[in-house]
C-alpha cells in the first residue's frame, strides 16, 4: 500500500480523514513553550498572542529523529511512505525529512512541494488521485515533482501587519498599505514567496479583482479542483471568492479549507487565496 503523507502546513481540512493522510505536526512557538500546529494549539491562540504581545510566533521544523519515528509505523506495516513537505525554500523541514528518509531503504519517498499551504495540498490530492488509478509509487513521485511548476500558490493579505512584523515587507510599505488600502498580491515562484500586482480598496473589492486576473492570467487549468484557502477570513470575503470563482472557472469542486497556526502565524487573519493548477506550460 501507498501511504500518503504531510507536514502539517497542507491546510487540507477534511480531506486529510477523506484520503488518509498522515500528518506531521510543525512547531509554533509563543514565547518559551512550543506547541503542535493542528494538535494543541489553533489560529485564535495565535491572534490573541500577537494582540497582547505584539511580538510574532515564531515556527520550527521537526528534527530528523522525530521524521524517523513518524514514518517508522507505516513502513514497519509494509507501506510505501510518500511524504510532501512545505517548500525548501520556507523551511528546513524537506532536509529533515529527505535525510529520515535514507534510514528506510528506499521505502519512503520526500517530495519538496515548493508550495505551501493548499498549494502543498494540490499536489498531495493529485498524487491520491494517482494512487487511486494504480500508479506506483515511482510514478506518483515523478507525476507530481513535473507538476510542481503549474501549482498555482498565491493569496492577498488583509493587513501587512503579520509581514511586517516578520520582517517581510518595510515599513514604508506596511504604513503606506494601512493608509491606502493597498493588498499586495503575494505568490510562490519556484518556491518562495514574492510580492505581485498591488490591488486597492476594500478586501471583497480586491478579492474579485485577482480572481478576475487569476482567470486571465491561466485560461487553461485543471478543472478538477481548485481551493479557496483563508486564515478565518470574513464571511463576505470568502463568500465573494466563492462567487467570482464560480463564475470565471471551471472546477468540478471548489474546496474551502481554513489555514492552519503556522500559514496563519506568517500571513495574519483575513488573508485569503485561490489555489489550483494550471495546465502544464501555461502558467507565467
Amino acid at each position: 500500500m501507498i501511504q500518503l503523507t504531510a507536514d502539517s502546513t497542507c491546510d487540507l481540512g477534511e480531506s486529510i480523514a477523506q484520503h488518509n493522510i498522515g500528518i506531521m505536526p510543525l512547531s509554533v512557538i509563543l514565547g518559551e513553550k512550543a506547541y503542535r500546529d493542528g494538535v494543541d494549539i489553533i489560529p485564535q491562540d495565535i491572534f490573541g498572542y500577537v494582540e497582547q504581545t505584539g511580538q510574532l510566533p515564531k515556527t520550527a521544523a521537526p528534527g530528523i529523529a522525530d521524521y524517523e519515528e513518524f514514518f517508522t509505523p507505516y513502513v514497519e506495516r509494509g507501506d510505501i511512505v510518500i511524504h510532501f513537505s512545505i517548500s525548501s525554500k520556507a523551511s528546513s523541514a524537506y532536509s529533515y525529512a529527505a535525510e529520515a528518509a535514507r534510514s528506510f531503504s528506499g521505502k519512503v519517498y520526500v517530495v519538496d512541494s515548493k508550495a505551501l499551504s493548499t498549494g502543498q495540498g494540490l499536489l498531495i490530492l493529485k498524487a491520491a488521485d494517482l494512487r487511486r488509478e494504480g500508479k506506483s509509487a515511482e510514478e506518483i513521485v515523478e507525476a507530481v515533482n513535473a507538476l510542481r511548476p503549474s501549482v498555482n500558490t498565491s493569496f492577498i493579505p488583509d493587513r501587512l501587519d503579520y509581514l511586517y512584523k516578520g520582517g517581510r515587507c518595510s515599513r514604508l510599505a506596511f504604513y503606506g498599505a494601512n493608509i491606502l488600502k493597498i493588498h499586495p498580491l503575494i505568490e510562490m515562484d519556484d518556491g518562495q514567496l514574492v510580492p505581485g500586482k498591488k490591488y486597492r480598496g476594500g478586501m471583497v473589492r480586491c478579492i474579485e479583482q485577482y480572481v478576475d486576473d487569476l482567470a486571465a492570467k491561466y485560461p487553461e487549468y485543471e478543472t478538477r479542483r481548485c481551493f479557496i484557502t483563508h486564515s478565518h477570513a470574513d464571511e463576505e470575503v470568502v463568500a465573494a471568492a466563492k462567487k467570482k470563482v464560480a463564475e470565471r472557472f471551471q472546477f468540478e469542486e471548489i474546496l474551502e479549507t481554513v489555514a492552519g497556526s503556522v500559514i496563519t502565524g506568517h500571513c495574519g487573519r483575513n488573508t485569503l487565496g485561490v489555489l489550483f493548477i494550471a495546465k502544464k506550460g501555461e502558467h507565467a
